[in-house]
């Protein structure tokens, strides 16, 4: 048996897995995310072990005959989080989130400083983890002089399991620290942020056994012998791994809380003009691309927040209004609530709702979101096209998938074939899962991460084609248009 744990920014899931790759159980814990400034993004790491406990207390109640037959774990977790702890391993202060925007004055310290984008391969972006320690440094300094270790937030949960201070290369590639072609830590981007490989962790590939489980844990949740924890992956490389995007060219498209359009390459191949994030995958001698948008099913959040409406509603009405639209241009919507990512790197970006008359109502609004964040991922799209990676399909996972109307705007609008896989667990857990088998039996070959079968594929419908290339057209010019006024 194989556990799969996913450190998540709204919660921590676990899942039991046999050999078979059949989930047996699954456990949740919720967690929250503070925000002490507007465009700050915190949690306390000693919640994720917490709510770790919690699903594996779980689970050992209710499938103990199986608990202790687990070999190993693979862990998952939300990339670029800075945790911050001292010599004792102590936590020094919460740690800053992935969304976290406040570190926007510190990049463009650090992008004349070094070069980041060479050896890191990556704009330097306020969600990365070097920023994040550059802030610290100019406002937190007391802090920053007590860092001895700086971990990404499934590697503290690591740190807990084992007592071992241990990273993979995916997660690591999002620090701005690793020489990603390399596979290394980079002394002079470590050196650019007053930092050394002391205070790194040691580096894995996600399929290496990191260390075992303590005694007194084992003991606990009822493991018959310390299972070994894998390096695992960032929450974006577990995904792969579990829906079987490891080859050259293979692609998922997540419609999660932020969307991202990831395809698994042979070579390091980055593209910082685009903003594409090109990082080292879980497996050894394989890498990624990845165009990332901050604001995917969050934008339809919020946007059911305000309105005081759910979720379903709202795509139950742009899907009513899809089939008998308003005369005249439709409503727009810029996603970039939270700043983006790809393709402007720009932490300041707002969204906005653009062509709006006394004649539109909520199911302008909610097809305006579907769309705006379709075009979005277009975005994405061309921008890894202009790195040399050509996407003909994609599977789709996320909350998102489950709409429909939804995968269908997204396959018109990037003109590609989206497989949906059948009913199961394909996430970031099950990847996790799969990456502990490979630490435990030695297996990590890319037939051991098969992708599920898929029930059904939905491609590009010519009639709507041109309609939204329009809509781009008018979407990519609102950008330029607004973003001195957003200012």
């Amino acid at each position: 048996m194989y556990l799969g744990i996913d450190i998540g920014t709204s919660g921590v899931k676990t899942v039991l897995m046999d050999e078979t790759d059949a989930i047996l159980a699954s456990a949740s814990s919720a967690l929250t995310v503070s925000r002490p400034h507007p465009g700050w993004s915190e949690q306390d790491p000693h919640a994720w072990w917490e709510a770790v406990v919690a699903t594996l207390d779980q689970l050992s109640r209710s499938h103990p005959s199986e608990m202790s037959a687990v070999t190993g774990i693979g862990l998952s977790g939300q990339m670029h989080g800075a945790t911050l702890l001292d010599a004792s391993h102590e936590v020094l202060r919460p740690a800053i989130l992935w969304n976290d925007g406040r570190s926007e004055a510190e990049c463009a310290a650090l992008d004349e400083r070094a070069d980041f984008r060479g050896i890191g391969g990556n704009l330097v972006m306020p969600g990365f983890t070097a920023p994040k320690l550059e802030w610290v440094a100019r406002h937190e300094a007391e802090i920053f002089a007590k860092t001895a270790l700086v971990l990404l937030p499934k590697d503290y949960v690591r740190l807990r399991l084992t007592g071992t201070a241990a990273s993979d290369m995916s997660d690591a590639a999002g620090t701005l620290w690793l020489d990603v072609a390399r596979r290394d830590w980079s002394d002079e981007l470590l050196a650019a942020t007053g930092l050394t490989r002391a205070n790194m962790p040691a580096l894995a590939e996600g399929t290496d056994a990191t260390g075992a489980v303590l005694p007194d844990l084992s003991s606990r949740w009822g493991f018959s012998r310390p299972p070994v924890v894998a390096g695992g992956a960032g929450d974006n490389a577990a995904s792969a791994c579990g829906i079987g995007a490891v080859r050259p060219g293979e692609a998922f498209l997540s419609l999660g809380t932020s969307g991202v359009l990831f395809v698994a390459t042979d070579r390091f191949r980055p593209n910082t003009a685009g903003a594409v994030h090109a990082f080292c995958h879980a497996l050894p001698d394989t890498w990624h691309q990845m165009g990332v948008i901050l604001s995917a099913t969050d934008s339809l959040n919020w946007l059911a927040r305000v309105s005081g409406c759910d979720v379903a509603t709202l795509e139950a009405e742009a899907a009513t209004r899809q089939r008998s639209r308003r005369d005249g241009p439709p409503v727009l919507f810029l996603p970039y609530l939270s700043g983006e990512r790809t393709p402007h790197n720009d932490a300041s970006a707002r969204g906005s709702f653009v062509g709006l008359s006394q004649a539109h109502d909520r199911a302008d609004l909610a097809l305006a979101v579907l769309e705006g964040v379709a075009y979005a991922f277009r975005d994405c799209l061309d921008v890894l096209s202009t790195a040399g990676t050509r996407v003909e399909r994609a599977t789709a996972i996320g909350g998102g998938a489950r709409s429909r109307n939804w995968l269908e705007i997204l396959a018109t609008v990037l003109g590609i074939e989206i497989d949906v896989p059948g009913n199961g667990d394909f996430g970031a857990a099950f990847g996790a899962a799969r990456l502990g088998r490979a630490a435990a039996t030695g297996a990590c070959g890319a037939d051991r991460f098969a992708p599920p079968p898929t029930a059904h594929s939905i491609g590009p419908d010519a009639g709507q084609r041109a309609f939204h290339e329009e809509g781009l057209a008018r979407y990519r010019a609102l950008y330029p248009a607004l973003k001195e006024v957003l200012r």
